[in-house]
C-alpha cells in the first residue's frame, strides 16, 4: 500500500490535468495567464448570452425594466461587444 502523501500527490496531479483539459476545451474557464479583465468579460458575455437564450429571463427583465423584449435583446447584444470597456494597458507593452 502506498503512503498517504503519495496518494494525495497523485490525486492532485490528476485534478490538475483535468483542470488543464477543461481549460483547453472551454474558453470561458480561463487559464493560468487569464487576467481579471478577461475573466470579467467572459462572465459578462456568458450572462448576457443566458439572458438572451432563456426567454423567461428575458421576459422577466423586460417587465422589470418596462422595455420590450426585442429592445432588451438588442441592448444585451450591444453590451456583449465590449461589456467591461477597453482592456487595460499591459505592463509588458
Amino acid at each position: 500500500q502506498q503512503p498517504r502523501t503519495a496518494v494525495m500527490a497523485s490525486d492532485a496531479k490528476t485534478v490538475y490535468s483535468q483542470q488543464e483539459h477543461l481549460q483547453m476545451k472551454y474558453v470561458g474557464t480561463g487559464h493560468a495567464d487569464t487576467t481579471k479583465w478577461e475573466w470579467a468579460v467572459n462572465q459578462h458575455r456568458d450572462s448576457y448570452a443566458a439572458y438572451i437564450g432563456h426567454h423567461s429571463l428575458l421576459a422577466y427583465s423586460a417587465i422589470a425594466e418596462n422595455e420590450s423584449i426585442g429592445r432588451l435583446k438588442y441592448q444585451y447584444l450591444q453590451k456583449m461587444l465590449s461589456p467591461c470597456g477597453k482592456p487595460p494597458k499591459r505592463e509588458d507593452e
